[in-house]
């Protein structure tokens, strides 16, 4: 709350949704409930329900929502405004800092190379746009209407989707916007199989020609990494040749994989 509070934005209209947490979490925002717009904590008919719900009561014209596990960077908010003005109506996107702290050891932290992957990757293959790095004006929320809510992990990717469907401007700014936190209970990481073919089924209607390699990614994904792979891995690398994991699939599993390359298992691989 204090990296959007902190921002000191003069427009602010922050809203906080909580699903009824049993933590500390009502304390916390009891704290700052004079600095806020809204705030309500109850449960809630799922994160893309408690989302659509606050953005029912959100009068701002740029848009944006950050879970509990992300923080904006500095002076963001004014950044994005000015990029607004400039450059009209669209989705704005940046990079992210993320980090993850290791049980009794060090906090590990990577960046991210939007830009190259805007240019290069179709977003119905992979999802890179990084929600908490991603804003919005309000004409374009109109336009594609509200997140799916019968969808629990992949909605905000599903959303991009019909934004880019919808032939709205994808602008890519060169800014790190948000940090975002990995973490044991991180939900992406919890969803399992579950959110998996919540995914699978997201290509099926936006991707279909990568949906048959995404289930088989899936199903190797699960028995990874198997004798064959290890083997074949081990003597490449005896040999000092590189190579990559759909490389190795390849050749491991030649039959399988003779229609797709490396390049696109590896992109997918990404989305496990």
């Amino acid at each position: 709350m204090l990296s959007v509070l902190g921002q000191n934005y003069p427009n602010l209209d922050y809203i906080v949704m909580d699903g009824g947490s049993n933590d500390n979490s009502v304390e916390i925002i009891k704290k700052y409930a004079d600095r806020l717009t809204y705030w309500v904590s109850e449960k809630d008919n799922g994160q893309a329900a408690a989302i659509n719900s606050g953005f029912k009561i959100a009068t701002g014209d740029i848009l944006l929502w950050l879970n509990s596990d992300d923080m904006l960077m500095p002076n963001v908010l004014n950044y994005i405004a000015d990029c607004v003005i400039a450059d009209g109506e669209g989705l704005y996107f940046g990079d992210c800092l993320h980090f993850r702290k290791q049980e009794n050891g060090p906090v590990d932290t990577w960046g991210s190379n939007v830009a190259n992957e805007h240019r290069d990757l179709d977003l119905a293959a992979f999802d890179y746009i990084i929600q908490p790095s991603s804003f919005w004006t309000r004409a374009v929320w109109e336009k594609v209407g509200l997140l799916n809510e019968t969808l629990n992990y992949g909605f905000d990717w599903e959303w991009f989707l019909r934004v880019k469907n919808s032939g709205i401007k994808l602008i890519n700014v060169d800014r790190c916007l948000s940090l975002y936190r990995y973490h044991s209970g991180h939900k992406s990481k919890a969803g399992g199989a579950d959110r998996q073919n919540e995914l699978l089924g997201i290509y099926k209607q936006y991707c279909p020609e990568k949906a048959d390699l995404y289930a088989l990614l899936m199903k190797e994904k699960s028995k990874y990494p198997g004798l064959k792979f290890r083997i074949i891995r081990k003597g490449l690398s005896i040999i000092k040749k590189e190579a990559s994991f759909g490389e190795i699939l390849k050749i491991s599993a030649p039959q399988k994989y003779a229609s797709y390359s490396a390049a696109d298992i590896d992109l997918l691989v990404r989305m496990l």
